[in-house]
């Protein structure tokens, strides 16, 4: 069984609205998964779900065999899931530096070997290494939030929405980074840029309105243009 995190009808409530209403899904270590639907379908939330942010309501969020759906933020982040938000989530105020170290749970062997990696990866951030975060631009930010999930042992990353906002150069070089992550970590990936995610994407997972309606493999689904159209509104 290879199954890294799997989802079964898990639902989540915000307040009174009911949001997910069935997710269910399984990520195969060392595969990307990508997450796609219209916005406002749940994918955001599945994410914070996964992380405890907004707490499952229903069902069972499973990773390396363990139930994790009633644990804290805290604990689910130290079992080895990075998390990237789609805001970035990085400290303005802290310089690009500390943000790193306040990122690494432990220094040891390893999390230098990561360290160097993704500073080889990112070259920008080690330019502007003593300078605060809010300094950055977009991409640069994006970039920054990658590496801060990454430089910890994390066995797999939930990334929401690498590409919004950012230049067409910048998209390039954000996909480019997830490519070479993708070699190393296990990825789930919320991605509203089609050509990015079918890129990056090994198979897929269809929400709309809050429940699973579709899977396979990303090269099925570049050739089932009815589901492009119906669910993406991609033409």
């Amino acid at each position: 069984m290879n199954d890294l995190l799997k989802l079964e009808q898990v639902e989540t409530h915000i307040g009174q609205y009911h949001i997910l209403q069935g997710i269910s899904f399984q990520v195969k270590k060392g595969e990307v998964t990508v997450l796609l639907g219209r916005n406002g379908a749940g994918k955001t939330t599945t994410l914070r779900t996964i992380m405890g942010l907004n707490p499952a309501s229903k069902g069972n969020i499973v990773f390396k065999e363990e139930l994790i759906q009633s644990l804290p933020t805290y604990q689910i982040a130290k079992k080895g899931i990075g998390y990237v938000p789609e805001d970035q989530g990085i400290f303005a105020g802290l310089t690009v530096e500390e943000n790193m170290k306040v990122a690494m749970q432990k220094e040891n062997d390893e999390a230098s070997r990561r360290m160097e990696w993704i500073l080889n990866l990112f070259p920008d951030l080690k330019k502007f290494w003593k300078k605060p975060g809010g300094y950055l631009s977009g991409g640069q930010k994006q970039m920054l939030s990658i590496a801060r999930a990454y430089v910890t042992e994390n066995e797999l990353l939930l990334i929401d929405e690498p590409s919004k906002g950012l230049a067409p150069i910048m998209v390039e070089k954000v996909m480019e980074s997830i490519q070479q992550i993708k070699n190393q970590t296990t990825i789930v990936l919320v991605e509203q840029n089609f050509m990015m995610a079918s890129t990056i994407g090994d198979c897929f997972y269809m929400i709309d309105d809050g429940r699973t309606v579709s899977s396979g493999t990303m090269k099925q689904l570049k050739e089932d243009e009815e589901m492009k159209r119906k669910y993406l509104g991609i033409a």
